[in-house]
């Protein structure tokens, strides 16, 4: 399935609108990722924990948007927008959204 955050697909039509589709994951962190993310922050560098959380996310909502997608008969998806949130008490859990137009093309 092609997916891009372009409206349109050089080279090719689209020749129906699916309609819009959205892929979402709400991924909580552990009290030892927070731990060591908040000693992350004290003496600098990044967290590979959030960072393997926030890929695990953004996979789960893209794979959710594709899904839904071809459950539309779709075969891509334009104009994607990708957003992250924090949500939850303390913001304890990390929301990754994408959405955009499901389409078939020529």
């Amino acid at each position: 399935m092609l997916m891009t955050t372009t409206p349109t697909v050089q080279g090719r039509t689209i020749t129906h609108y699916r309609g819009i589709v959205v892929g979402e994951a709400i991924m909580g962190a552990n009290l030892f990722k927070d731990l060591f993310a908040g000693l992350r922050d004290i003496i600098g560098g990044r967290s590979g924990a959030y960072e393997k959380e926030l890929a695990k996310a953004r996979q789960v909502a893209f794979s959710e948007l594709e899904d839904n997608a071809r459950a539309l008969g779709a075969d891509g998806v334009v104009g994607i927008d990708l957003d992250y949130e924090v949500v939850g008490e303390q913001g304890s859990m990390l929301m990754v959204s994408v959405s955009g137009t499901a389409v078939s093309l020529e």
